[in-house]
């Protein structure tokens, strides 16, 4: 087989480019193609766990469900995972090469483009389609050279590129004719056409827009895509949109979530945000936490001595301590579970800076970083309840204590995590534990009284990508857009 290949990339970063390429997945698939979601390079500390121990962004796990597939490291070759603002850790085939200064990693990504390509390969033998998402915007041409992302990707696999613009951000017309002028000639011949994103009102008013950008640059327009606040169900790639301002509930419940420097894998919280009964809130740096809170949540880092420092200086700490003093519950999930234990230990700089650091105490455990990265699917139970979960873990270290004589889960591996003697502080390495419905209203039930609302976190997840399918196939010229797609 040798499957047809099209790249989606964008005028810059947040246009959409994820979302779209998981809509166009299950579009496909609806029309009866194998498809498969590739990108060659992503920067994200949100991650999925692989069936053969490696890791790939949690945004082609999105499009991998929407293609009806399981995650595979194929889908995200080079995965990038910020430690610090300069610093991150390699990740390549979905297991830990490295860790690269920015610097470094810009003068020597292009020895990685045989590890994209070898990928590429693999799944172009495998399906009818391969859709293949940018990284931010081909138009940063101090990017271009030694580029595996975008434009340095489609030259060396020959795939035609759809350029995707942001009209919500305004300045749409700009962006992307500016693009077509920044763009190597050889780089521009690759661009089939454009798509106008996030319209709100009615599509026609911009018919003028699109003249003039065909006009400008020669190139077709696939569409106008509305503005569709049905994505906001789906799980989100970047930490950027955890700054976007929540939808205040009046839940009868109350759970805050400390924004973390480094946090991972924040999206564990969707499915509590879309419980109706539940009042789930973000705090960014700079604010305390709300005294009246029910519940903490520590979500899961990629530096965890680094955002425990982070998390001193908002002074969470004192409120976090206040909270459990006066019996509030307190769960920490992966890194947020080390940081409620006495002390945290990472001599080598596994998992960010060297160092030793006293941790909350809320847990009587204590971690020690390793070398050795832990990246699997999970099923198992309830510790307490016996209900069954599932979920994935990704971490480094290893945790120790009296607490963990009472586990939170019991895995097949063995106990997991750890409970506080009053059982009213929590941790576990589990990512994920929320999807799974009936852990989740067993949960509910037991730190606040709230069951939830019978919610299928499932069906509702698979259920917005449908309804994603059926708007870009309304929106978009589908059939020309997948004519352009190329035999790679």
């Amino acid at each position: 087989m040798n499957a047809k290949a099209l790249m989606i990339q964008g005028t810059g970063s947040d246009v959409g480019k994820s979302v779209l390429t998981a809509g166009l997945c299950r579009a496909a698939v609806r029309r009866g193609l194998s498809v498969a979601p590739f990108k060659p390079q992503n920067m994200s500390n949100n991650a999925a766990a692989c069936e053969d121990g490696g890791e790939i962004g949690r945004a082609q796990a999105l499009q991998a469900r929407a293609a009806g597939l399981a995650p595979r490291t194929d889908f995200n070759p080079v995965l990038l995972k910020p430690q610090t603002d300069k610093i991150a850790q390699v990740v390549v085939h979905g297991k830990a090469v490295d860790t690269m200064a920015a610097a470094d990693y810009m003068e020597s990504r292009d020895n990685l483009l045989g590890a994209v390509m070898e990928s590429f390969d693999r799944l172009t033998g495998s399906f009818d389609l391969v859709l293949v998402e940018g990284a931010g915007s081909p138009a940063e041409t101090n990017l271009r050279t030694r580029d595996i992302a975008n434009m340095g990707f489609a030259r060396a696999a020959g795939v035609p590129v759809c350029l995707v613009g942001d009209i919500d951000k305004g300045g749409v017309i700009a962006s992307i004719v500016g693009t077509q002028m920044v763009l190597d000639p050889e780089d521009r011949k690759l661009i089939s056409g454009f798509i106008i994103n996030k319209f709100r009102g009615d599509p026609n008013l911009f018919t003028d827009g699109v003249r003039d950008i065909s006009a400008r640059t020669g190139w077709p327009c696939y569409g106008v895509i509305p503005w569709l606040p049905v994505i906001s169900r789906l799980p989100a790639e970047d930490a950027v949109t955890l700054s976007a301002p929540e939808n205040k509930k009046n839940g009868s419940l109350k759970i805050a979530a400390p924004m973390l420097s480094r946090i991972a894998n924040f999206d564990d919280a969707d499915p509590l945000r879309l419980e109706k009964d539940i009042n789930f809130q973000w705090i960014p740096p700079g604010r305390p936490i709300p005294r009246d809170v029910d519940v903490i949540i520590l979500f899961g880092t990629k530096s965890t001595l680094g955002d425990l420092d982070f998390l001193r200086a908002q002074g969470w700490d004192h409120d976090i301590l206040a909270h459990a003093r006066n019996g509030g519950r307190v769960l920490g999930l992966c890194g947020g579970y080390q940081i409620l234990g006495n002390q945290i230990i990472d001599d080598y700089g596994h998992d960010g800076p060297r160092g030793t650091r006293r941790g909350l105490g809320l847990l009587d455990v204590n971690t020690v970083m390793t070398d050795d990265k832990t990246v699997r699917p999970v099923e198992g139970t309830c510790a307490l309840t016996n209900t069954a979960t599932s979920g994935y873990e990704i971490h480094c270290g290893e945790t120790t204590g009296q607490d963990t004589k009472r586990p939170m889960l019991s895995l097949p591996s063995g106990p997991d995590g750890a409970r506080s003697a009053d059982g009213r502080v929590e941790g576990t390495y589990v990512h994920g534990l929320f999807a799974s419905d009936a852990f989740r209203r067993n949960w509910l039930s037991r730190v606040g009284g709230a069951s939830g609302s019978g919610m299928n976190y499932g069906e509702i997840i698979d259920g917005v990508l449908d309804q994603l399918a059926e708007e870009l196939e309304a929106a978009l010229d589908m059939d020309a857009l997948l004519t352009t797609a190329r035999s790679a």
